[in-house]
């Protein structure tokens, strides 16, 4: 009778260890790590965009002749860091692997890279409206499209600042073109 009481115990408690397994094993493993083909690429693309958009405002702060450009050029270093350091960790908490530096260089930075002064100015501004532009949209596209709560923080958190982003340099290409005038 003692025997019989043993292995039923020992039974169930090896049947409870195997419901309870995989219970905990799923309370211990973490969350949202797994990420959708499209929010996936949209990290590694922003992430791309922001290095990008540091280099050029590096660009613009050592080649520009406008003082307003220059201001710019800081501005782009300073909120696209910022925000890259931010994509960074949540590329790093979902498993994203980005690389640390573009693998080629663009062909915006090649030409930018060849003006200086005014011309310089001109363009930067131009490409800077173009980017900017093509950014917000894809951001507004992918707030109402990212699935992952993390990234949609981070775009959230982005955006606003993107647009404003947009709203100054719109601003300094239309001083630009009334001064020519």
């Amino acid at each position: 009778m003692k025997r019989a009481q043993t292995i039923i115990s020992v039974v169930a408690a090896f049947g409870l260890l195997t419901l309870v397994s995989p219970v905990a094993a799923q309370q211990s493993a973490p969350t949202n790590t797994k990420l959708q083909r499209t929010d996936r690429s949209f990290i590694m693309k922003a992430a791309e965009g922001g290095r990008e958009e540091v280099e050029l405002g590096r660009l613009a702060q050592s080649k520009a002749s406008s003082d307003t450009v220059k201001q710019f050029g800081q501005r782009m270093v300073d909120d696209h860091s910022n925000a890259n350091k931010e994509l960074m960790d949540l590329a790093a908490s979902k498993n994203v692997q980005l690389n640390d530096k573009a693998a080629k260089k663009e062909p915006v930075v090649e030409k930018l890279n060849k003006l200086q002064g005014p011309e310089f100015d001109r363009e930067y501004v131009k490409e800077m409206v173009k980017d900017h532009k093509k950014d917000v949209a894809e951001f507004r596209r992918m707030h109402s499209g990212a699935v992952d709560p993390n990234l949609k923080a981070w775009i959230d958190k982005t955006l606003p600042t993107l647009e404003d982003h947009l709203k100054t340099i719109e601003s300094i290409q239309a001083q630009m073109a009334s001064a020519k005038k």
